[in-house]
């Protein structure tokens, strides 16, 4: 193993911050990185807007993102980074800032790990300036940060395997969107006709309780961000949950009714080590007779059915818009009792996305677990190597 030294971020990398405001977003063109872009190391793009090419000119002035930058926050959700991908077209917004690699010093994705490590971690909160409406990353004084690493050739070995654990939880995503993408085409409406009152093939459950009274020491939460961020449930200690939620102890369907229009239906299988709770944000729904969460989500997640919800949503703000229980009860769904054949098809491929789910789960929490120890020098590649051959 190589000495690692203490440097500086501005020894290593250039630091940029993108524009002071918001340009006007659309539909189409190059992406508008914003802060809800940055997915625990990951860049997500499912929540990110548009800029015209007319703006992209204008707020790619001081710096074009490009593939190899380490993308961050600098305000309010501090610690958040990802790797910029090729081939993607993009500006950075509000609150946006680049670490741009100097070649032959440090390698991009390891710069990457060792912003998201422990030491680093720790160095941004405790030089972190406290605003009276949001905390922030000086960036006049960012390169002058202390950052230790390794030769390039160890910075490559640990990045070897942090990224097959990377690799394959990106490979199990596809998976699992794909299979769900069939899912919904088999459960199509244009291929049945059949339609029936939600309430007449599900039961809403209601039993809610109180996280602080539960014994155990984590719960799985099924939040919205969680829903967001991977369709994971967070394992969480059941004291940081501040207000009821409702207990999931059976399969079920996690149907949103805050702001219908943003597709969140959530086919769910609880853990049996650990209590399973859901935000009240959500409603809970369990098939009646023989069908299966499987059938119950291929129908509610079908878009035609949650552009009727948001035609029956309460609320004036855009942000807080819900609707009824009883309305979404009453709407109308395709009854999924007349698939015959193609139900067993639906109940396979909503299986297989939910099996990559359920491993990628295992294998972020090995990456999570392997991180801190790589990136302190104190774990040997060997040992972290065998690991995740084993894993994968």
């Amino acid at each position: 193993m190589s000495e690692w030294i203490q440097t500086t971020v501005g020894d290593v990398a250039t630091v940029f911050d993108g524009p002071h405001a918001t340009p006007k977003k659309t539909e189409t063109g190059p992406w508008f990185l914003s802060i809800s872009s940055l997915d625990k190391g990951r860049l997500n793009l499912a929540d990110s807007a548009h800029v015209s090419e007319e703006d992209f000119g204008h707020w790619t002035r001081r710096v074009t993102p490009r593939e190899g930058d380490v993308l961050f926050s600098y305000e309010t959700r501090l610690g958040e980074a990802a790797l910029m991908p090729s081939g993607i077209r993009a500006c950075l917004g509000r609150r946006m800032g680049i670490l741009r690699p100097k070649a032959g010093l440090v390698d991009p994705k390891f710069l990457l790990y060792a912003y998201l490590g422990p030491e680093f971690q720790t160095t941004i909160a405790t030089r972190t300036i406290h605003g009276a409406t949001v905390d922030r990353i000086p960036l006049v004084s960012l390169p002058t940060w202390p950052i230790r690493l390794p030769g390039l050739a160890e910075q490559r070995a640990v990045v070897s395997v942090l990224g097959a654990l990377d690799d394959k939880i990106v490979v199990n995503e596809r998976i699992a969107a794909t299979a769900e993408d069939l899912v919904l085409a088999l459960a199509s409406g244009v291929r049945w006709e059949g339609r029936v009152r939600l309430d007449e093939i599900c039961v809403l459950r209601k039993n809610q309780v109180s996280p602080q009274e539960t014994l155990d020491d984590s719960v799985d939460h099924y939040s919205l961000p969680a829903f967001d961020a991977g369709k994971v449930p967070e394992r969480v200690a059941p004291e940081s949950i501040k207000s009821s939620k409702f207990s999931i102890t059976e399969p079920a369907v996690l149907l949103s009714k805050l702001n219908p229009d943003i597709p969140r239906v959530w086919n769910v299988t609880p853990n049996s080590d650990v209590p399973s709770l859901a935000s009240t944000e959500f409603l809970v729904l369990t098939p009646r007779g023989t069908l299966t969460t499987h059938e119950l989500w291929a129908v509610t997640a079908q878009q035609a059915f949650l552009d009727d919800l948001a035609s029956k949503v309460t609320g004036t703000s855009k942000s807080h818009q819900r609707v009824r229980p009883a309305e979404a009860l009453a709407a109308e769904v395709i009854d999924p009792r007349q698939f015959g054949e193609t139900g067993p098809q639906i109940q396979s491929l909503a299986s297989r996305a939910a099996m990559a789910r359920q491993e990628s789960q295992t294998l972020a929490t090995l990456r999570d677990t392997l991180l801190p120890q790589l990136m302190s020098g104190r774990f040997r590649i060997k040992d972290a190597e065998k690991i995740v051959e084993d894993a994968t």
